[in-house]
């Protein structure tokens, strides 16, 4: 009934307050933070197409598999999953019990998530849209039936609108 928020408000819950607000709250906001400074840098548009990807995605999913109509923490592991894929090399720890390397992330969290009593299903799709926006974005123009194209891309008016101007330096040589 024209109700268009909800399609973007169901991402700003995260449940009661307690351990498993925080929990999802803190890793959203410490990898969104992540990917926008280190793979997004300067690329603000492509971030948002990400964003609105994902959420697509997920409200498309969601319909069709038991969750809560609140998707805060599928966002919030889809942001994990593809930092990790993209940091592959980074060595991290959990609690200081054990070390792994950052694609694993999203399984540590996940496992941690069920134990706080959370039904997988919610984390499950977060990791799934992570995977199919990191395999569309990075892993499929680099095979050989991609050829290199892109399947998603950024609208020229949005990085007009979003992205900072390039400035390219002249040089100028004085004798």
């Amino acid at each position: 009934r024209g109700q268009v928020w909800r399609l973007f408000t169901n991402f700003f819950f995260f449940g009661a307050l307690g351990l498993d607000f925080f929990f999802h709250m803190f890793f959203l906001v410490r990898y969104c933070r992540l990917l926008e400074e280190g793979s997004f840098r300067n690329r603000s548009a492509d971030f948002l197409v990400m964003l609105l990807f994902g959420g697509a995605l997920m409200c498309c999913v969601a319909p069709f598999i038991s969750v809560p109509p609140f998707l805060g923490s599928s966002l919030a592991f889809m942001m994990v999953y593809v930092w990790g894929r993209r940091n592959e090399y980074v060595r991290m720890s959990f609690l200081g019990l054990f070390q792994f390397r950052a694609p694993f992330l999203p399984w540590v969290l996940l496992a941690f998530s069920m134990m706080l009593g959370n039904s997988p299903v919610i984390d499950l799709t977060g990791i799934a849209v992570g995977h199919i926006y990191f395999y569309l974005e990075d892993v499929f123009p680099n095979t050989p039936a991609g050829r290199g194209r892109k399947v998603l891309w950024t609208p020229r008016l949005l990085s007009l609108l979003l992205d900072a101007p390039r400035v390219h330096e002249t040089v100028r040589i004085t004798r």
